[in-house]
C-alpha cells in the first residue's frame, strides 16, 4: 500500500512540475510579443504595456472565481478546464493576426491569462499536498525551479519565432488604409503557427489531467470566508501584499521593456532577435539566484536576504538607467539575480504565523499580483514622456518599498506556524 501511495505521489509531482513549466512558459512569452506588437502597430510604450495590463489584470478578476471553480469540481478537473482556456487563448492569435487589429491580441492575451490563473491557483496546493508535509517546501522550490526553467527558455523560443525577421514599422503616412492593414496582417502572421503548437500541447496536457483526475480526491478549500476581512487589519500581511504588488510590477516592467531597451542605440543597439534572446539571461539569472538563495536562507534570516536583494536590485536598475552601453545592459540584466528570491520570500514572510488562516491570507496576496498590470503601464507612460532609460526608475522605486518591508520583517519576527490540513488527499 505504501509503495502504491508513493508511486501515486511521484506521478502527481511530475504532473505538477509540468504545469509550472507550462504556465511559466506562456507567461514569459509576453515579453517577446511586446517588441513585435509595438513595431507592427506603431504603438507607444504606454499602449504596448496594455498587453501586461490585460494579462495580469486577469489575476485580479479571475483568482476568486478560479478558487470557486476548484472547490466546485476539484483540482485536476479545474486544471484541465484552465488548460483548455489557455489553449483557446492561444488559438485566438490566429483570428487576431488575420484581422490585423491590436485589440484582438489583447483579448487573446486576457483569455490566455485567465486560463493561466485557473491553473496557477491550483498548482501551489497540489505541490504542497503531493507527499509528506515536512517536505512541502522542497517540493515548492522544485516546482518554482521548473517555472524558472520555462521563463529562461521561453524568451529564446519567442525571439526565434517572433523576432527573427527583425522589426519593421509600417509607415502610415505613405500607405493607404488597405495597404497598411495588409502590412500589419502580414507581420502579425508570425504569431499563428507557434501559438497553434502551444495550443495543441496544452490540449494534450488537459487530456492528461482529466484522465488522472482521480489522483486527488478532495476539493479545494473555500477562497472566501467571513473572517477574511479581519486580515486586512494585519499590518505585516498588508505590507507584504503591497510588496508583492510592487515586486511583480517591477519584475514585469523590466522584463517587458528589456528587448526594446537593449535595442536602443544608447544601450547595445542589438538586433531584435539578439535582444529578445538576451531576455533569457534576465530570467536565467533569476533561476540561478533561486537555487543560491534557497541555500543561503537556511543559515540567514530571510528578511535580511530580502533587504539585501532589494538594495541590489535598486542599485542595478538605477545604475542602468543612468548609464550607457555595456554597463547599462549588464546591470539591467543582473536585476534578475536579485529578483530571484523576492516573490517566495515576501509571500512566506507575509503569511508567517497565520496558522489556519494561511489560505485566506494567500488569497489576498494573490490578488496583489495585479501589480503586474498597473506598474508596467505607469512605466510605459514615463517612457513615452522621459525615455525608456529613465522609465527604469519606476521599478527602482518599487524596490525601495520592498527593502523597507525586509527591514520591517527583520525587526518584527512572528512565530512560525504551518497549516497543512487543507492539502489535497492522495490515494493510499
Amino acid at each position: 500500500m505504501q509503495s502504491s501511495a508513493k508511486e501515486g505521489q511521484s506521478r502527481l509531482i511530475g504532473l505538477v512540475m509540468t504545469l509550472f513549466f507550462a504556465f511559466g512558459f506562456c507567461t514569459v512569452l509576453v515579453d517577446s510579443i511586446i517588441p513585435k506588437l509595438k513595431a507592427t502597430f506603431a504603438l507607444s510604450y504606454a499602449e504596448v504595456m496594455l498587453t501586461q495590463f490585460c494579462f495580469f489584470g486577469a489575476y485580479f478578476l479571475v483568482s476568486i472565481p478560479a478558487a470557486w471553480l476548484h472547490k466546485r469540481i476539484g483540482y485536476l478537473r479545474g486544471v484541465a478546464a484552465g488548460l483548455v482556456l489557455m489553449a483557446f487563448g492561444c488559438l485566438l492569435f490566429t483570428p487576431a493576426a488575420n484581422a490585423g487589429v491590436y485589440p484582438g491580441f489583447l483579448l487573446a492575451l486576457f483569455i490566455l491569462a485567465s486560463g493561466v490563473t485557473i491553473v496557477q491557483v491550483a498548482a501551489n496546493p497540489l505541490a504542497t499536498g503531493a507527499g509528506a508535509p515536512e517536505r512541502a517546501p522542497s517540493r515548492l522550490t522544485l516546482a518554482q525551479a521548473f517555472n524558472s526553467l520555462a521563463t529562461t527558455v521561453g524568451p529564446i523560443f519567442g525571439a526565434t519565432f517572433f523576432l527573427a525577421n527583425g522589426l519593421a514599422v509600417p509607415d502610415a503616412s505613405t500607405l493607404s488604409a488597405e495597404a497598411l492593414a495588409a502590412e500589419r496582417q502580414q507581420q502579425a502572421h508570425v504569431f499563428q503557427l507557434p501559438f497553434l503548437f502551444i495550443a495543441l500541447a496544452l490540449i494534450a496536457l488537459a487530456i492528461v489531467c482529466w484522465s488522472v483526475r482521480h489522483w486527488v480526491k478532495t476539493a479545494a478549500p473555500s477562497a472566501v470566508s467571513n473572517g477574511q476581512a479581519t486580515l486586512l487589519t494585519n499590518r505585516r500581511l498588508m505590507f507584504g501584499a503591497v510588496s508583492i504588488f510592487l515586486y511583480v510590477g517591477a519584475e514585469v516592467s523590466i522584463g517587458s521593456s528589456m528587448a526594446n531597451y537593449l535595442m536602443l542605440d544608447r544601450t547595445l543597439a542589438a538586433p531584435a532577435q539578439m535582444a529578445g534572446t538576451l531576455v533569457s539571461v534576465y530570467w536565467g539569472l533569476a533561476m540561478t539566484g533561486r537555487f543560491i538563495g534557497a541555500g543561503v536562507m537556511r543559515k540567514t534570516n530571510p528578511a535580511v536576504v530580502l533587504l539585501l536583494c532589494a538594495c541590489g536590485a535598486f542599485a542595478m536598475a538605477t545604475t542602468s538607467s543612468l548609464s550607457e552601453g555595456t554597463v547599462a545592459a549588464v546591470t539591467i540584466l543582473s536585476v534578475g539575480l536579485f529578483n530571484s528570491i523576492m516573490f517566495p520570500t515576501i509571500f512566506a514572510l507575509a503569511v508567517e504565523g497565520m496558522g489556519e488562516r494561511t489560505a485566506q491570507a494567500s488569497g489576498i496576496i494573490c490578488l496583489a499580483i495585479v501589480g503586474g498590470a498597473i506598474v508596467p503601464l505607469i512605466t510605459g507612460v514615463v517612457a513615452d514622456h522621459a525615455g525608456l532609460h529613465l522609465a527604469l526608475l519606476v521599478p527602482a522605486v518599487c524596490y525601495i518599498w520592498i527593502g523597507f518591508y525586509g527591514l520591517h520583517a527583520a525587526r518584527n519576527k512572528h512565530p512560525h506556524a504551518v497549516e497543512l490540513s487543507q492539502a489535497p488527499v492522495l490515494p493510499t
